[in-house]
């Protein structure tokens, strides 16, 4: 196995990258201590009284479709805290492995790319309903393996900020649907849910991802996924940064404020904006 790219990274094992192909997503318990845990839970608290189309300096609040609970979109230009989610050693070098780069403009891949990041709260009746799977899916999400090396076009890494368990509205997949060929027998009747807040429960061999705060959900966005309906009084505080290859763009159209790219390391700068614009010399009226 490859060493790290990322400095003091914790390298994929076997069983990663075997679950990870059988399965198409993997835990990683534990993956923020507590301090980071608690650090993301201020910056939510914070943020959390925004309004679908408000603003926080380079922050919006955002629903996709009104019943899925408040997303602070741009979440990494909320601070360190979430600063350090960009390249968190218990996951990014996992992350790289998964989408297929290496760190090289080769003729496919390139370094990392994170073309959407949020956190989002999700309370009593909110929920997201099935959607993705291999069978019909786009070139942004698809899954592959090829000589024994990834190629996945988006791998997201959801965190709980909060635990998760039954009747919190937990994230549910149907394990191998990133290789199926054909639409789930459900879809149907179970992913035309959008602005009505359907959720994956009664899906057929869906199951719920059980998280306690820290823990993170690793997964190919090929995968058929959606989530439980939050039944439970709280909140279900996640953020979800979704990676892909450099050539990839912006989902929602926002890019990173010159604040937060000048403050960024070159590392980190280089997942958020691995090409910086080549643009004509600008020069002064005389």
């Amino acid at each position: 196995m490859s060493t790290n790219f990322y400095p003091g990274a914790v390298t994929p094992t076997d069983r990663d990258i075997f679950f990870f192909d059988l399965n198409g997503f993997i835990v990683i318990r534990g993956a923020l201590n507590r301090t980071e845990v608690a650090d993301c839970n201020r910056v939510i608290d914070s943020l959390q009284h925004l309004k679908t189309g408000d603003w926080e300096g380079y922050i919006h609040g955002h629903d996709y479709d009104g019943k899925a609970g408040l997303n602070l979109q741009q979440i990494y230009e909320g601070g360190e805290a979430f600063e350090r989610l960009i390249d968190h050693p218990n996951y990014i070098e996992r992350v790289r492995t998964f989408v297929g780069g290496d760190g090289t403009f080769d003729y496919c891949h390139g370094p990392l790319f994170i073309d959407e990041c949020m956190a989002n709260i999700r309370t009593p009746g909110q929920a997201i309903p099935m959607h993705s799977g291999m069978a019909g899916c786009g070139k942004r999400t698809q899954y592959a393996v090829r000589d024994r090396k990834f190629h996945c076009g988006q791998v997201n890494v959801i965190i709980a900020y909060t635990d998760i368990g039954a009747g919190d509205g937990a994230t549910m997949v149907v394990p191998g649907s990133h290789k199926s060929h054909f639409e789930h027998p459900d879809v149907a009747s179970k992913s035309k849910g959008w602005g009505n807040s359907d959720s994956m429960d009664g899906v057929e061999q869906a199951v719920e991802v059980h998280l306690q705060a820290g823990d993170a959900l690793l997964f190919v966005d090929a995968l058929m996924h959606g989530s439980a309906a939050r039944v439970n009084p709280g909140q279900r505080r996640i953020s979800i940064y979704r990676y892909g290859p450099s050539w990839g763009n912006f989902r929602n159209g926002y890019r990173p404020s010159p604040e937060l790219l000048a403050r960024l390391s070159p590392e980190r700068r280089k997942i958020v904006q691995p090409m910086d614009p080549v643009l004509p010399p600008v020069h002064a009226a005389v």
